[in-house]
């Protein structure tokens, strides 16, 4: 079972402060055991929400709006993709994550294939693996810089 683990933004990380010396070592070793034990796979931390837009879809029509956005509880600060037994395991692995006072972590199951039943066909299902590879294959070069076709 895969869990993503959402980090939520606070003051702080709206501000744009950035971690001490002492909290990203205390996060890397955290970080060390989690791929250690085979349950990390992913973790990143996040610009804050004034370097970032949101997209909104209305039938045809796409409006952005660039941040910062207003309400900071429900933003992202950060996240980690694990994978573990249960989601009590990875609540478990969650509560040793050196966190201080005030931040909340969010912890939500990755949709499987086997979660969608029979809509996900296995030429559906081939298709999502198809990708899947490609992704993982390409070199970082190919990953950006790539400019996406016109949304009309």
């Amino acid at each position: 079972m895969r869990f993503m683990v959402i980090v939520k933004s606070n003051e702080q990380t709206e501000a744009g402060v950035l971690p001490r010396k002492e909290d990203l070592e205390l996060m890397g070793k955290y970080n060390e055991e989690l791929v250690k034990a085979g349950v990390m796979l992913a973790g990143e931390g996040l610009q804050p929400s004034s370097k970032g837009a949101r997209v909104k879809f209305d039938g045809s029509t796409r409006t952005v709006t660039d941040g910062p956005f207003a309400e900071s509880k429900e933003l992202i600060a950060g996240f980690w993709i694990m994978e573990t037994k249960s989601k009590e395991e990875a609540i478990e692995w969650v509560k040793r994550a050196p966190m201080d006072g005030g931040t909340e972590l969010e912890v939500r199951q990755v949709f499987e294939a086997d979660d969608f039943g029979d809509a996900f066909t296995p030429e559906l299902r081939e298709q999502e693996e198809r990708r899947r590879r490609q992704a993982a294959a390409q070199p970082p070069s190919r990953r950006t810089g790539a400019q996406p076709p016109r949304a009309s």
